[in-house]
C-alpha cells in the first residue's frame, strides 16, 4: 500500500463543504474506475497545529505504483467528465503540499534486514 497525503488550503471565499463534496466525486470517481484504493479527508480540528499544517488532509490509498500511474493517466485523459471533477476540487484549493509514504519497513526491506 501506498498513501498520497495532501495537505490543502482552501481559497478564502471556498465552502469547505462544497469542497468536500467535490473531493468526494473525484475520489469515487477514481475509485470507481479501480485507479485508487481508498480515499479520506480530514480537517484540523479545534485548530491544534503548528503554522506548517494546512487545514485539511486528503489521503489517497494505492496498491502499487501502477495504479497510481494509473490516476494519473486518468488526469491526462482528454475527456470532459475527469476535466469537470478535476476542476471542481481544484478551483477552490488556495496552496496544497504532497507527499507519498509508505508502510515502513516494508515487506521486501524486511526480508532484506533478515537477510543481514
Amino acid at each position: 500500500m501506498n498513501l498520497y497525503h495532501c495537505q490543502i488550503d482552501l481559497l478564502h471565499e471556498a465552502k469547505a463543504l462544497a469542497f468536500a463534496s467535490a473531493v468526494e466525486q473525484w475520489m469515487e470517481y477514481l475509485k470507481g474506475r479501480s485507479a485508487i484504493t481508498n480515499w479520506r479527508l480530514l480537517r484540523r480540528k479545534l485548530n491544534l497545529a503548528n503554522d506548517s499544517c494546512r487545514d485539511f488532509l486528503l489521503e489517497i490509498e494505492f496498491t502499487d505504483m501502477s495504479q497510481l500511474d494509473q490516476a494519473f493517466r486518468i488526469l491526462g485523459e482528454h475527456d470532459e467528465e475527469v476535466a469537470r471533477l478535476y476542476a471542481n476540487v481544484s478551483a477552490l484549493i488556495a496552496k496544497a503540499e504532497f507527499g507519498l509514504f509508505r508502510p515502513f519497513p516494508d515487506p521486501e526491506r524486511a526480508e532484506r534486514m533478515a537477510l543481514i
